[in-house]
This record gives structure tokens, C-alpha cells and sequence, in this order.
């Protein structure tokens, strides 16, 4: 008789089960933590040795296996020690694209007890010279096409450019550095994206970003639990994993997800360094075989529409999903057209760069059954739903989403009153979301301050944004508010077509009108050519559709 899901979870988390959990005092608070863990990533980084040959790194021309970026990574950390003074709690700051200098600057500067700082590779001069004076770093590795940004900047900190000072760096032998390291030391710094206000530096440390890594295990072994009862795809037969990264290393989809977990399990990445082109990823995936990739923003819908999309052997993609906000069924329909042989594993999480990536997680029959919801907390997460007053609601009430547990980031970088804003009693972080849980699961409509209010009535554009992307015609969406002297606000849409085709305004209101009441139908209709501007997430940047202006980062 095949497992329950259920029956699956309890095996794992029963005691001295592979992920049995206990109580454990974090940063001054009782929290659930995993028994069993590493406690720095250092242990990952060495013992990522014992993989040997195989692939860790392919990037455009170039091969990289454990072995030697574990040698190089040895090097290059000596090298930052002796040249430039790297000791324990220094910053490295990186600014780069994605390339296996940047990551083997991240695991060099772990390795020495010292804080990798990923700077945004899409910010402008000023928002890098922001980040430097920041973070005070005690250098800064760049690549040349960042460092011309600032050509006529003084950074005041000494710089290594990729692409002429980098390869003496990481060249030779050297042992990796004996560091003493605390699960709490501070481990990395990622700005936050800075849709609104200056970025602040989220403090992830050891113990943060391996308690992903623990779920993120616990999860993929769920998975392949439950297709095994199923009788799907036998391990004998599965094609060797492979992931496909273009999320940028600045951002902890890339670093974590990309970078981090890999090295612990021995899985193959490849990593895209341009903008995204539909035949270029279609090619990667059929040359490398790739078998995971979690695609942002609208690249689903842009590979769907390729017209060579047939052409290309996709058949060994097995897991296929995306994180930080709900998907629309839209796009799932298209996941499953496009990946067949993922249809089990489509998924979606839910998290943040404060939690150092996702929280909660959903796929397959729960997906089914739950369309629109993030799924339920992973295991050491505790999630709650507040009111404005900050009290707990009861189950399926709205209100703003709060979690704790080990991933909770440590601080803001140098902003104590940021930090208190954000974490409050008993480290439970204040997300900013706006949602539900509902018999455990959560539901997540909208950044709150993207909540539109038109007439008392809370509208979240999530829901029309799913209804219009629906549309064939539609490429991209994006719904906001506008101010109205009566009503607070009407809802508007702003909408991309497909290449070639023409779109009524009327067509579409009668799109929505159909499927959703009346007051989130949009009274306001804008049709543009340009894409949306977005994050290094693929989050649309609304105040730009709001305020105007050019979005602030310069998209490789």
C-alpha cells in the first residue's frame, strides 16, 4: 500500500528520524530547530570534496567540479587573508554577474570566518557606491562591466577586477583555513531590493541559511518519497540531477537555492550570465539535461510562446517550480504543457531574503487541491496571521503574515531601529504580506502596501493580475490603485500584449467582469510595448508604473 503524505512526514520528523526536531535557545529566544545539522557552512564547503569530478559550476564555455573549486576556493581564500587582511566578521563585498569567480569569492570569504556581501549587479553608480560605504568592506571583487559604473567614484576600499587581478588570486595550493566559526556568526548580507527607500543589508548567518537547507532537503526527500509510492520514475532510471540558475547571485534564490544547496548534495548547476532569451534557455536545458528550474518573473510565459518551443528535448525536467508569491493557474497550465514530465512536481513556495528564502512550500496533489495557496510552513517555521494591532486572527481571517524559526535573518546591517520595526518579541518577523492560513495553509494576496481599498472593500491585485495573464492576449500585467476623491481608490491595469496582437480595453473588462465582482473589475486601462520593470526577483516594480521615472536597475 503506497505512503500518505502523512505517513511520509512522520517517518522523517518521528525522533531519530533524519530531520527529528527539538527545542534549542536562538539570538536569546526557544525556538524548534533540526537535532541533526551542520553547524557552519564551512563543514559543507569541506566536505564538498567528497564529490569529487563531478560538476559543480558550468557557465557559458566553462567547467568547474568540486575538486577544484573546492582547490581554488582554498587559494583564493588564502589570498584574501594575506593580501588584503581578511579575518574573522570582515565583509567581502562581491559585485558581478553570475560567474564561478563570484561564487568561489563567497565560500573563500565563509571559509575565513569573514561576511560575504552580494551587492546588487543591477544598481547604478550611486547605488553602489551606497552599498560599499555601507557595508565597509575590506575589498571589493567586481567585474569590469560594473567597475566602469564607477570609474569616476572613489570607493575608498581596495578593488580586484575579475577580469584582470582575479586568476594569480585562486591559483596554487593551499588547506582551507582553521576558523573557528559560531552558528550564529554572520554569514552573508543581501540588500533587500529596494522597491521603496534606500536597500538595507539583511544579516543571514551560518545557522539561518543551513535551516534552509535542512527543509529544502527535507522537502526534496518528501517528494521522491511520495512519486517512489506512486511509481514514478525510479531512481535507476532518473537522469542525474541538474539545476539551471538565472536568478542573480545577489539574490537568494540564486545564492541560496543556487549555490549553497547544490555544494551539499553534489548536483550539477548551470548558470545563464544574460538576459533571458527564450532559445538560449530552451538550448541549455537540452544540452545539459537539465532535470530542476525555478523560473521568475514571466519566463514561463515567454518559453510557452517561443514558436521553436517543440524542437527542443525537454523530457528529463522533473521538478519545476517558483517562490515568493502565488502563482496563477494560468501559468501552471503553462508549466504543464511546456515540462510534462514535471506535472507531479510543479510547486511554489513562499519567503523572503529576511528568511533566507522560502518558509512554506506546496506541490503536486496539495497543489491541486489548494490552487492559490504557498502551501504549508516546512518544518522549524511557525507562521501567523496579526491584525494591525499585532494580535493573532483566527484561522481563514486576512490580516498580515508574521514567521519565526532558525531562518529568520539576525539583523539589519547597522539599522537597530529597522530591526526592531521587523523583529519583535520572540523573533517573530513582520513580513509586510498581506494573507491568510487556512486549515494550515497559506494563502499570501498581496504586499500590503499594494492592498488597494476601493469603497471599504479590499482589493488584491493578485487575483485580477491572475484573471487577466488568463487572457491570450495578455503577456504581462500589472494592477495597481488610483487615487479617486469618493471611492479612496480604483483599481488600474496596466497591460503588455502578446507581439502582434491588438488589444480593446473593453475586450478585457469584459474578461474580468465575467470571472470576478464587479469592484475589482479595472477602471483604468494602460497598454504598453515596453516590459514591466522588474527586481532581480521579477517583481514589478508598481511604483514606477505609480510614480513614473526609469527603474534604477540596469538589467543585464
Amino acid at each position: 500500500m503506497a505512503s500518505t503524505l502523512q505517513e511520509i512526514e512522520a517517518r522523517l520528523l518521528a525522533p531519530s528520524g533524519p530531520f527529528e526536531t527539538c527545542e534549542e535557545e536562538v539570538l536569546g529566544e526557544p525556538v524548534q530547530v533540526f537535532a541533526e545539522r551542520p553547524r557552519s557552512l564551512v563543514e559543507i564547503l569541506r566536505g564538498s570534496g567528497g564529490h569529487g569530478d563531478a560538476a559543480y559550476i558550468v557557465c557559458d564555455e566553462r567547467r568547474f567540479s568540486y575538486a577544484e573549486h573546492l582547490a581554488r576556493v582554498a587559494a583564493l581564500a588564502r589570498s584574501l587573508r594575506e593580501e588584503f587582511g581578511v579575518g574573522r566578521g570582515d565583509r567581502v563585498a562581491i559585485l558581478a554577474a553570475n560567474h564561478p569567480e563570484w561564487i568561489a569569492t563567497y565560500w573563500a570569504t565563509l571559509s575565513l570566518g569573514a561576511v560575504a556581501v552580494g551587492l546588487n549587479g543591477w544598481w547604478a553608480a550611486d547605488e553602489i557606491v551606497y552599498g560599499v560605504e555601507d557595508c565597509e568592506p575590506r575589498v571589493l571583487v567586481a567585474d569590469r562591466k560594473r567597475l566602469a559604473r564607477v570609474e569616476d567614484r572613489d570607493l575608498a576600499v581596495p578593488v580586484v577586477e575579475i577580469e584582470s587581478d582575479f586568476e594569480p588570486l585562486w591559483s596554487g595550493a593551499a588547506p582551507l583555513c582553521e576558523v573557528e566559526i559560531e552558528e550564529d556568526d554572520a554569514a552573508t548580507i543581501l540588500y533587500t531590493s529596494g522597491t521603496t527607500g534606500r536597500p538595507k543589508g539583511a544579516v543571514t548567518t551560518h545557522r539561518s541559511i543551513l535551516a534552509f537547507l535542512r527543509v529544502s532537503l527535507f522537502h526534496g526527500l518528501r517528494l521522491l518519497l511520495q512519486q517512489n509510492a506512486r511509481g514514478e520514475t525510479p531512481p535507476s532510471e532518473a537522469a542525474a540531477p541538474c539545476m539551471l540558475v538565472n536568478a542573480p547571485l545577489f539574490h537568494v534564490s540564486g545564492l541560496f537555492s543556487g549555490a549553497v544547496i547544490p555544494l551539499a548534495t553534489g548536483i550539477k548547476t548551470v548558470w545563464t550570465t544574460r538576459r533571458f532569451e527564450p532559445a538560449h534557455v530552451l538550448a541549455l536545458l537540452e544540452r545539459e539535461s537539465v532535470t530542476h528550474w525555478g523560473p521568475m518573473g514571466n519566463m514561463i510565459h515567454r518559453l510557452a510562446a517561443y514558436p521553436g518551443l517543440e524542437r527542443f528535448d525537454l523530457s528529463r525536467m522533473r521538478s519545476v517550480g517558483s517562490g515568493g508569491a502565488p502563482i496563477g493557474e494560468e501559468q501552471f497550465a503553462l508549466m504543464r504543457r511546456v515540462f510534462p514530465e514535471a506535472r507531479s512536481s510543479l510547486g511554489v513556495g513562499y519567503g523572503m531574503t529576511e528568511s533566507s528564502s522560502g518558509v512554506t512550500i506546496i506541490s503536486g496533489e496539495e497543489l491541486e487541491q489548494r490552487p492559490g495557496s504557498v502551501g504549508r510552513p516546512l518544518p522549524t517555521v511557525e507562521l501567523e496571521i496579526r491584525d494591525a494591532d499585532g494580535k493573532p486572527v483566527p484561522d481563514g481571517v486576512e490580516g498580515e503574515v508574521y514567521l519565526r524559526g532558525p531562518q529568520v535573518m539576525k539583523e539589519y546591517w547597522r539599522r537597530p531601529e529597522a530591526t526592531r520595526e521587523a523583529i519583535g518579541p520572540g523573533r517573530w518577523l513582520r513580513s509586510g504580506d498581506w494573507g491568510r492560513l487556512q486549515e494550515g495553509f497559506l494563502y499570501v494576496n498581496s504586499r500590503r502596501r499594494d492592498l488597494i481599498l476601493r469603497g471599504g472593500e479590499n482589493v488584491h491585485p493578485a487575483e485580477i493580475e491572475d484573471c487577466l495573464e488568463s487572457h491570450a492576449s495578455v503577456r504581462e500585467v500589472a494592477v495597481l490603485g488610483v487615487e479617486h476623491p469618493e471611492l479612496g481608490q480604483e483599481v488600474k491595469a496596466v497591460i503588455v500584449p502578446v507581439p502582434g496582437a491588438l488589444l480593446d480595453p473593453e475586450i478585457l473588462r469584459s474578461h474580468v467582469a465575467e470571472r470576478l465582482a464587479y469592484y475589482k473589475v479595472p477602471a483604468h486601462w494602460e497598454l504598453r510595448e515596453q516590459p514591466l520593470p522588474r527586481n532581480a526577483a521579477g517583481k514589478v516594480l508598481k511604483h514606477l508604473l505609480v510614480e513614473g521615472g526609469v527603474s534604477p536597475f540596469l538589467e543585464e
